[in-house]
């Protein structure tokens, strides 16, 4: 794996990605969440391929800045950019566009785990 791995995804706002339905507002307009984990959903995907064996990546740290809303049946597009590779520590710098600009950014920590171990130790929490 090399840093400038890149990924894009594009969605519609619906109704459940709104504030109003996830909690975090009571406006339809698209939601922080939904965009969080649009975010990271489209980082993820775009090592998902190339980790080991038994292996994913989870999310660690994202750091978020919102600056505009969409209303619901607005198209929002995600971009990724691997940026720093440190032992299992990946960072991406993420943004979303809506047809008229940056609606927002983001500076993404995963780490690369090993699937059983890791749900093994979460088990463990019951």
């Amino acid at each position: 794996m090399e840093k400038g791995i890149k990924n894009t995804k594009t969605i519609t706002v619906t109704p459940d990605k709104t504030a109003e339905t996830m909690g975090s507002g009571i406006l339809p307009v698209f939601a922080t969440p939904a965009m969080v984990a649009l975010m990271e959903n489209t980082a993820a995907e775009s090592v998902e391929a190339l980790l080991p064996e038994d292996s994913t990546s989870v999310g660690t740290l994202i750091n978020v800045k919102h600056l505009g809303a969409d209303p619901v049946g607005a198209e929002v597009t995600c971009e990724s950019e691997l940026v720093e590779i440190d032992g299992r520590k990946l960072t991406f710098e993420i943004k979303v566009f809506d047809r008229e600009g940056l609606v927002g950014e983001a500076r993404h920590e995963r780490f690369v785990i090993d699937k059983t171990r890791f749900m093994d130790k979460v088990q463990k929490k019951l």
